[in-house]
């Protein structure tokens, strides 16, 4: 398995009788991540998402259930990064190979007609950046030419909603790289700070943790266990609302 397992849940009968006992929980966030896809969908100029690590989960099984059918195209990225320096050229052409498993290369960016938006949620950028360099240090080896290309990347960092003041910092005002991209390629999408840290830091995770150092040798299959088969009713819920809507 090169990539950890998740089970498909936009169409729920994958799960055969996995959750046919585990009562469907009531969940209080869900309008406001509905309004928080919504503005991400609107923010991410017209571009095939693909969700970074596993912290919002949750929202491509949102829109996932609401963009069925419709022609927009989701994705997964399911890689924890470290500092780019920290990354081991092993563990750089094995990102690189999930990546274009994903129809993400440095040709197929520099040709394609809609860009492609990473989405996260965003404390300090440390994971956008290391993406960016990885995809940097790539298409400045396969000589792709970085003008086109550019155009083609786009990050929307979902993070927590701050008062708007002219002294609060935020991740952006540090984040050198976001300089060499249009200023409308890295958009920001608020969410409110409980929900921000129950996606975050809380919400039980449906994949196993897939940092740099399991990369080359590959994930390890997913939990059975009761925690993990609560929080699949979650986002089944989720999808589900989302298709009736």
């Amino acid at each position: 398995m090169t990539v950890p397992f998740r089970w498909d849940l936009v169409t729920p009968d994958r799960l055969g009788s996995l959750l046919d006992d585990v009562a469907v929980p009531e969940v209080g966030y869900l309008a406001e991540l509905c309004r928080c896809a919504g503005k991400v969908l609107a923010r991410g100029g017209d571009g095939d998402l693909v969700f970074v690590g596993r912290s919002l989960d949750s929202m491509f099984d949102l829109l996932g259930g609401a963009l069925e059918g419709t022609g927009h195209r989701l994705a997964r990225l399911p890689l924890s990064f470290r500092r780019p320096e920290d990354h081991t050229h092993p563990q750089v052409l094995r990102a690189r190979e999930i990546l274009a498993d994903l129809g993400i290369t440095p040709a197929s960016l520099a040709r394609r007609t809609r860009p492609v938006t990473f989405v996260d949620v965003v404390s300090s950028g440390r994971t956008f950046r290391s993406l960016f360099t990885l995809l940097d240090d790539w298409i400045a080896e396969e000589r792709e030419p970085w003008p086109v290309t550019r155009l083609k990347i786009r990050f929307v960092g979902v993070t927590r909603r701050m008062a708007t003041s002219p002294n609060t910092e935020r991740w952006k005002d540090h984040a050198d790289w976001r300089r060499r991209l249009p200023a409308a390629s890295v958009v920001n999408v608020p969410l409110d700070a409980m929900t921000w840290s129950h996606f975050a830091n809380w919400q039980q995770k449906l994949t196993r943790s897939f940092p740099p150092h399991r990369w080359v040798g590959g994930a390890a299959g997913t939990e059975r266990d009761e925690r993990t088969r609560k929080a699949l009713a979650e986002p089944w819920l989720r999808t589900l609302r989302s298709r009736l809507a």
